[in-house]
């Protein structure tokens, strides 16, 4: 495979980072020039466990993101049926957990586990920062922290789906999908805390904010609390769950929540750059992957055929679309 400057940059930080043996750079140089210059060739020729073949979140985050995804969702079940209690789907809602002044209690008692949940993500995000940048071995790209790259991912991706790219952009460990997702998580959570809290302790926001804004804080507030947790809902139900899920070469369910692992064939697909960091980090990816590459023999002839054939398909459509 000839890489990109990018993903040669990515290999070469990732060899130094590791100290990496002179056999064992060689042994890695093996190993990429064997690889398919077409990388939709490579994923659809890896065997994937469904439950995930490389590592990706270790055990904090998976909890963390049980937390919030457990809160969150009670939350929905107990919080809209008090905010919306003259209707008439609310009513069955409340009763069924013991009456208004029952959903009240769990509601503040989740929220408050929601909140030990956020305060804990960041702490331990910022505790991985200080670590790794002690050891040498932070990368800007690895985090979720949104950089000029994404931009020009955004792009080539589209491009790719509406068929001018033969290959989706090499993208790191997070792509762009998922920092917005992710910011656009933390936002809603942010306006849920800040506005939930205005309900508690309203004396407090009355003291900090000037007499004349204070009835309208809490006013704006009353209405962005269910309305937010209305939208995140939807967000939750329609764009998370098919994208993560749902989606093709997903469905039923991707594991990593749970397992804390990837498939082989999602992180070559949408992640290559972390994939290769796995190749440097891990013999046994690459000799998986220099015996898959022999038993399918995906190099050589085999690989000029399939270019031919692809090549060829182009060709058809683009006479039957001229």
């Amino acid at each position: 495979m000839k890489l990109s400057a990018e993903a040669r940059e990515v290999l070469e930080s990732t060899m130094r980072m590791n100290k990496v043996s002179d056999a064992e750079r060689n042994d890695i140089e093996r190993v990429v020039e064997s690889m398919p210059d077409d990388r939709v060739l490579l994923y659809k020729n890896v065997v994937s466990n469904p439950i995930g073949d490389l590592p990706r979140y270790d055990i904090h985050i998976r909890l963390q993101h049980m937390l919030t995804f457990v809160t969150f969702l009670t939350l929905a079940f107990t919080g809209l049926p008090i905010a919306f209690i003259d209707h008439f789907w609310a009513v069955p809602l409340n009763d069924f957990v013991g009456g208004v002044d029952v959903s009240r209690i769990i509601h503040r008692t989740l929220a408050s586990v929601m909140v030990f949940s956020m305060v804990y993500h960041i702490i331990y995000l910022f505790w991985l920062v200080i670590k790794d940048i002690m050891q040498g071995r932070f990368i800007l790209q690895r985090t979720l922290i949104p950089t000029f790259k994404d931009v020009r991912d955004f792009k080539d991706d589209m491009l790719y789906h509406a068929g001018k790219r033969d290959q989706r952009p090499e993208m790191d460990k997070f792509m762009y999908k998922q920092k917005i997702h992710y910011f656009a998580a933390a936002f809603g959570n942010l306006v849920m805390v800040v506005s939930g809290s205005s309900f508690l302790f309203p004396e407090f926001w009355a003291a900090i904010l000037p007499a004349e804004y204070a009835s309208y804080f809490q006013e704006m507030m009353r209405l962005s609390h269910p309305h937010e947790a209305l939208l995140a809902l939807l967000v939750i139900a329609f764009w998370h769950w098919y994208n993560v899920h749902l989606a093709p070469g997903r469905f039923p369910m991707q594991w990593t929540f749970l397992t804390g692992k990837i498939t082989r064939e999602h992180q070559i697909e949408e992640h290559f750059l972390e994939y290769l960091r796995n190749l440097v980090e891990m013999k046994s990816e690459r000799e998986y992957l220099l015996d898959m590459e022999d038993a399918r023999e995906l190099s050589g002839v085999y690989e000029d055929e399939y270019i031919d054939e692809k090549q060829g398909r182009n060709i058809v459509q683009d006479e039957s679309t001229s």
